[in-house]
């Protein structure tokens, strides 16, 4: 729950950016540049990301990771409903991107924390059997945030007209962030600490520095777990921004991409969670390697279908796609959590995944914007997607499980993770 609300929180920002954003905050460019500064916004938050996941990783390996979710939810939240708060380029100037800028830095700086303490909180209460199964679970927090973003904007923008949902309708979502983070800061403040820490501070095994231990022990590691999550976070922003404006250039409404995202993440989430429960089989290295194959493999296809301006051969081109997407979604989680010990896992985890993050997902709406109109064709994308998914799966080969028993299920051959 607390995940889906930090998502949703950050995505509504992906769909504005998408749709309004040029306008009201860059009015005096044109429609292209408009959308490139809209979507460089967007992407000042991945940089922020590692950022948050070094301090939230440092506080969540030595504090807790209790204390660092409600910490992350409260600053998404202060940001969500402040970026619904600020004024239009026309009414403060060149004040209005600014606050904007420093708005989407934190909600990223708050999102660098939430992935891992979210992870980390779920796998260390799980069995050792099924923690594939219920890691699966947090991962869906990112697709229900995107339905409930989505679902939003669909009733917003079609209980108004197209002036007043550009003028202030586009607003309301973020509003809406301050009940969600009530809703979230209920549940969470009621969990319990994470057992695995709780006996880690019992032991004496806590970290002083855990950013210091992860540079000196852990940076192949780090590094390889970056280059294995390009791929991922490249697809997810090529379908749920990227595809919503780049479909919208090629005659679909924008009702029709957001039900078509909508059902695609609903996909998502039933998938990725039948995944991690295969997962707990053994394999997940497996499944991961070969779930980014199978993007590349159908990026093309999914490019051709909305080129072809039939809303049935994108559903389908979104569904099968997604497919592969959902075996490295389902896995990457307790996959790459299993990298680390626990004293600090919560750091090496935040701050590897982020990374590879802001490589992949940071510019990849504004580079293809770019490039597609640049080149009049969409291979850019295709080459784009399926060479971030080939080196991910070629980084996850030599990932391995840490090697203490006591840590995240005993330890295994790297071959059978």
């Amino acid at each position: 729950m607390g995940t889906t609300i930090e998502y949703y929180d950050f995505f509504i920002y992906g769909t504005a950016a998408a749709l309004v954003f040029g306008e009201v905050f860059f009015p005096n460019s044109d429609p292209l540049t408009g959308s490139l500064l809209s979507f460089a916004t967007f992407g000042v938050a991945f940089i922020a990301r590692p950022l948050g996941g070094v301090v939230f990783g440092h506080f969540g390996d030595r504090v807790g990771r209790k204390v660092a979710l409600v910490t992350t939810l409260l600053t998404m939240g202060t940001a969500t409903v402040g970026i619904g708060l600020v004024p239009s380029y026309d009414i403060i100037g060149v004040a209005a991107p600014i606050l904007l800028v420093i708005l989407r830095f934190a909600q990223g700086f708050a999102l660098g924390g939430e992935y891992g303490g979210a992870v980390l909180m779920t796998v260390e209460h799980s069995p050792a059997d099924k923690r594939g199964f219920y890691g699966s679970w947090v991962q869906t927090g990112a697709q229900f945030g995107l339905i409930v973003a989505n679902v939003v904007y669909l009733i917003v923008g079609s209980s108004m007209g197209d002036e007043a949902f550009r003028s202030w309708g586009w607003r309301v979502p973020f509003w809406i962030s301050v009940v969600l983070v009530v809703l979230g800061l209920a549940i969470r403040l009621r969990l319990e600490e994470s057992p695995e820490f709780t006996a880690l501070k019992k032991s004496n095994d806590i970290q002083p520095a855990p950013v210091i231990e992860v540079l000196r022990h852990h940076k192949t590691e780090v590094l390889l777990i970056a280059g294995a999550a390009v791929g991922n976070s490249v697809t997810f922003y090529v379908a749920a921004v990227f595809g919503l404006s780049y479909g919208a250039g090629q005659g679909f409404s924008r009702n029709q991409m957001l039900v078509v995202i909508i059902a695609a993440a609903i996909w998502v989430i039933i998938a990725s969670i039948f995944v991690g429960a295969i997962s707990d089989r053994g394999g997940r290295k497996t499944i991961f390697i070969v779930g980014n194959v199978a993007i590349a493999a159908t990026i093309y296809p999914w490019v051709s279908a909305i080129d072809s301006g039939s809303l049935a051969l994108v559903m389908v081109a979104y569904i099968v796609m997604l497919t592969g997407y959902s075996m490295t979604w389902g896995t990457i989680g307790v996959f790459f959590a299993e990298v680390f010990t626990g004293a600090v896992r919560y750091t090496g985890l935040s701050v590897g995944f982020t990374i590879g993050v802001i490589v992949g997902g940071a510019v990849t709406p504004l580079v293809l914007t770019k490039l597609v109109d640049s080149y009049s064709s969409a291979i850019p994308v295709v080459l784009w997607v399926a060479g971030a998914t080939v080196v991910s799966a070629l980084c996850g080969i030599p990932l391995r499980r840490a090697d203490r028993a006591d840590k995240v299920g005993p330890a295994i051959d790297s071959l059978a993770v």
